[in-house]
C-alpha cells in the first residue's frame, strides 16, 4: 500500500483561494468580551467541542514535542486587544508567519502555563508582572510536530516589549471582537497531487509598532486556536 502523500508547505497563503466566508455564523456579542466576562467563562466552561485540534499529517517524521503559547488579551480603554508577532523570515519553523507569543517546553518548566510566560518574556519582553492567566484552551497539534497548548490571559497595560530581533520581527495588535466575528473568517483550500488541506485566514488592516498601517494576514495555526477560542466563547 503507498504512503498518502503530504501536501508540501504552504509557502504563499494567500495565493491559496477562499471558498467560503462564515459570515452565517453570529459575532461574539461585546458584553462576552470583558475581562469579567472571560473570567467567568473559564471558571465554569461550557460544554463544547473545539472545530479544529490540529493542521494535519505532520511534515517530517519527527518526535512530537510540547509547546504553548499566551494568547494575551491587553486590556485597553476601547476593549480587550489580541498581541500579535509577526515571526521573521529564516527561521525554520512557520517563518515570517503571525503567531501568538510562545514556543518550546523546557525541562525545567513546571508546566504549559510556565512555558508560555517563559517563552513570551524571551521572545517579547512582557514582564510576568503585567499577566493574568485566566485559563487554557485544548492542544493544538501543528505539521511541524508541536503540540500546542494555548494559554489565556489578561494583560494589564502600562508594560513595555522589548523584542528578540532573532525570532521576532514585530508585534501588534488586533481588536478581540474583530477576531471573535466569523464574518471575517475565510476558508482556504490547498490542493496538490490528489490530497488537500483547508484552512483559515482572518485578514486584517492595522497600525503597526511603528505606527504606519499595514495588512496582517492571520492563517494557519494561529487563526485555528483563535477559531477554537471563537467556539468557546460562543457556546
Amino acid at each position: 500500500m503507498s504512503t498518502p502523500t503530504v501536501p508540501p508547505r504552504i509557502t504563499n497563503p494567500l495565493s491559496i483561494p477562499v471558498i467560503g466566508i462564515d459570515d452565517h455564523l453570529p459575532a461574539v456579542q461585546h458584553n462576552a468580551l470583558t475581562p469579567a466576562a472571560l473570567r467567568r467563562r473559564f471558571e465554569a466552561p461550557p460544554s463544547w467541542t473545539p472545530e479544529t485540534q490540529g493542521d494535519g499529517k505532520a511534515f517530517f517524521e519527527r518526535e512530537l514535542s510540547h509547546a504553548s503559547v499566551l494568547v494575551p488579551l491587553v486590556m485597553r480603554d476601547t476593549g480587550l486587544q489580541v498581541l500579535l508577532t509577526r515571526r521573521t523570515d529564516h527561521l525554520r519553523d512557520h517563518a515570517g508567519q503571525i503567531s501568538f507569543p510562545g514556543g518550546r517546553a523546557e525541562d525545567h518548566d513546571a508546566d504549559a502555563v510556565a512555558t508560555a510566560l517563559r517563552e513570551t518574556e524571551e521572545e517579547v519582553g512582557l514582564a510576568r508582572e503585567h499577566v493574568d492567566v485566566i485559563g487554557a484552551l485544548p492542544h493544538y497539534t501543528t505539521v511541524t510536530s508541536y503540540v500546542v497548548t494555548p494559554v489565556v490571559a489578561l494583560v494589564r497595560p502600562g508594560f513595555s516589549l522589548a523584542l528578540d530581533s532573532f525570532e521576532v520581527a514585530e508585534a501588534f495588535e488586533v481588536p478581540l471582537q474583530f477576531l471573535m466575528t466569523p464574518a471575517h473568517h475565510r476558508r482556504h483550500l490547498f490542493e496538490y497531487d490528489g490530497q488537500s488541506r483547508q484552512f483559515l485566514s482572518m485578514p486584517w488592516t492595522g497600525l503597526g509598532a511603528d505606527g504606519q498601517q499595514r495588512d496582517y494576514f492571520i492563517w494557519g495555526a494561529t487563526a485555528a486556536m483563535l477559531r477554537n477560542f471563537y467556539r468557546f466563547l460562543a457556546a
